[in-house]
Order: structure tokens, then C-alpha cells, then sequence
């Protein structure tokens, strides 16, 4: 069990370099070598955890969905009632906060590999889907509790973050932080809309659909 445990600390951490390494260089121009000079080990050691560069971005891949899936921590507390937990949640989607979590650049680097390598198409499909799964499950936990009247969990759920993709593609081709502000606020009450919640203020407040 210790073994393991250090195999993982050990992989976890070629995988933060490695992710540092290409959001600086380029998913493209990074290699094992580079990895290894900044870390001031041997490649040998980095080959011993991942042979190939291609394994790498696979853990790269995988680290994405962890550092994505850490939005929905605040669902799993009991403590915070579950109108609280939806708003932040979908404010958290429509802000710095979450377009910060992974660099831009090397998030659609290694998304343009989906279209060559049947692999990373599935581990990309099963991170949207994961993504989506425990946002459906969040809204469906709150129409259970007569808090929002959505019909379908999953479709609102697919609908919002059609939202999110969009909208953090477009607006990283824009260079003038007050519109990205003001459009990203744009879509966060289309996001509310598609929930049913008209006054978020109001709703966090008394947990009632307005």
C-alpha cells in the first residue's frame, strides 16, 4: 500500500511539472528531456512512471477532470443547503475562478488529439460527460426538494454547459476584460433562466423559485 501511495505522489507531481513545462512551451515542443531538466532528475526516472509522452498526456487528461471535478466539493457538504450549493456552483462555471482552473492553451492542445487519437476522444468524452453527470445530479437533488422546477436534469444540465463551452471559447479570443465580464454575466443568467431562477438574491435567500 506505501509503495503505491509513492508511486502515485511520484506520478502526480511529473504531471504537475509536465503541465507547467507545456502551458509555458507548448504541448508540442514539450518533451520527457525538458521535464526531467526542470525537475533536475534523470529522463530515466520520468521513463520509469511514464514510458512514453503519450502516457503522460493521458495522466495530463486525467489531472484535468480532478482539477475540474473539485467545483462540485461544495454539493458533497451536507452542512450548506442545496439552493446555496446550486448558485455557486453555476456562478463558479461562469467565472475567472473556473476558465483559471486549466490553462486555455493546453486544454484545446490536447483536445486537438481527440480528433487523431481514439484514446484521449474517450477520455475527453468521459470528462464532458462526468462534468454534466454531477451538475444533473446537483439540479436533480434540488427539484427533488421542490427548490427548482427543471423538467429535465440532464438536458438543463447539457444546456448549461453547451453555455460554458461556448462561451469561454469565444471569449478567449477577446482581449478587453470588460466585455469578457459583462458577457460572461450574460450568460450566467441564461444559465439561471434555463433553472428557473429569476432573482438568485432572492433564491439563496428563501430556497423558493421566483
Amino acid at each position: 500500500m506505501g509503495r503505491k501511495s509513492l508511486k502515485e505522489a511520484r506520478q502526480l507531481e511529473i504531471v504537475k511539472v509536465f503541465y507547467k513545462v507545456a502551458k509555458k512551451e507548448g504541448l508540442e515542443n514539450t518533451s520527457i528531456a525538458k521535464i526531467a531538466k526542470v525537475m533536475d532528475i534523470n529522463p530515466s526516472l520520468i521513463i520509469h512512471y511514464f514510458q512514453t509522452k503519450e502516457e503522460l498526456t493521458y495522466a495530463l487528461i486525467d489531472y484535468i477532470l480532478e482539477k475540474y471535478l473539485l467545483i462540485y466539493t461544495i454539493g458533497k457538504d451536507s452542512r450548506i443547503p442545496l439552493q446555496e450549493a446550486l448558485l455557486t456552483v453555476v456562478d463558479d462555471l461562469f467565472s475567472k475562478k473556473w476558465n483559471k482552473l486549466f490553462d486555455d492553451g493546453l486544454f484545446y492542445s490536447c483536445y486537438a488529439l481527440t480528433f487523431r487519437e481514439k484514446k484521449i476522444k474517450n477520455m475527453y468524452k468521459n470528462l464532458t460527460d462526468s462534468l454534466r453527470e454531477r451538475l444533473a445530479a446537483l439540479i436533480e437533488r434540488c427539484r427533488t426538494a421542490q427548490l427548482i422546477d427543471v423538467r429535465n436534469p440532464r438536458l438543463t444540465a447539457d444546456l448549461i454547459f453547451a453555455l460554458v463551452d461556448g462561451a469561454y471559447f469565444y471569449l478567449t479570443l477577446s482581449t478587453d476584460t470588460k466585455t469578457f465580464d459583462k458577457k460572461i454575466i450574460d450568460y450566467k443568467i441564461e444559465a439561471y433562466r434555463l433553472l428557473g431562477i429569476h432573482n438568485a438574491t432572492a433564491f439563496s435567500r428563501t430556497g423558493q423559485t421566483l
